[in-house]
């Protein structure tokens, strides 16, 4: 039974909101007379394309907006037709008709729509209307993006300093030795060997007697001798 009861409380809900729904987009749509209020406003104007062009750039028309055509009937018509159509005034093969006025035309979708009067001279004499329709969505207000709080600024690290270059001692220049000085030369000493004396010639019979001269080089001689004896034993 609660079952039952939660189901069509809910369907009563649902179809409520459908209608809240409904009621609140009638309620926004416009109805926008077309060249302005009178019973005759869509007609040949004496200004020429513009005219309509003009009104159409000083309304806004969204999806669900009505267009309110005003026009003397058997005279003027309104037709719905394409692009190509609107450029070239082709009365042919129009999206939709209507011959009796007041026309009312329910903007139904986004985008570009564009209308013609189908009486002959009448659409080439200005006699057309082109308007934009948006979707009418209204777009979510912007979330307010919060200001970002600005980070403290890290610490610069401060640089120890290089470490003082070790200086290089130049190593000391070996000093070059004096030279030796040269060893002495041992002086030879005098030969100490004495010349000994002449042997007198065996001349059987008498010697002859030493000349003067002779003697005096005897004495010489050994006084040689014994000089060069008597430095030998001082060394």
């Amino acid at each position: 039974m609660a079952l039952k009861y939660n189901k069509a409380t809910f369907l009563v809900v649902s179809l409520a909101m459908i209608a809240a729904l409904l009621e609140s987009s009638t309620a926004q749509s416009t109805v926008h007379v077309v060249g302005g209020t009178g019973a005759s406003a869509w007609v040949v104007p004496t200004g020429g394309a513009t005219v309509y062009s003009n009104w159409a750039a000083n309304n806004t028309f969204k999806v669900n907006d009505v267009l309110v055509f005003n026009f003397v009937t058997r005279v003027h018509d309104v037709a719905q037709v394409t692009k190509a159509a609107f450029g070239a005034c082709n009365t042919t093969s129009p999206i939709s008709r209507k011959t009796n006025s007041p026309a009312n035309f329910t903007l139904t979708s986004a985008g570009e729509h564009y209308y013609i009067c189908t009486s002959p001279g009448h659409c080439l004499g200005g006699q057309k209307l082109s308007l934009n329709v948006t979707s009418g969505a209204s777009s979510p207000a912007p979330t307010p993006t919060p200001t970002p709080t600005p980070a403290a600024p890290a610490p610069t690290p401060t640089s120890s300093p290089p470490p003082p270059t070790p200086t290089q001692t130049p190593a000391p220049t070996p000093t070059t030795s004096s030279p030796s000085p040269p060893a002495p030369t041992p002086t030879s000493p005098p030969s100490t060997t004495a010349t000994p004396p002449s042997s007198p010639s065996p001349n059987g019979g008498n010697a002859t007697p030493p000349s003067g001269n002779s003697a005096k080089s005897l004495g010489v001689a050994l006084s040689s001798t014994f000089l060069a004896i008597f430095v030998a034993l001082l060394y």
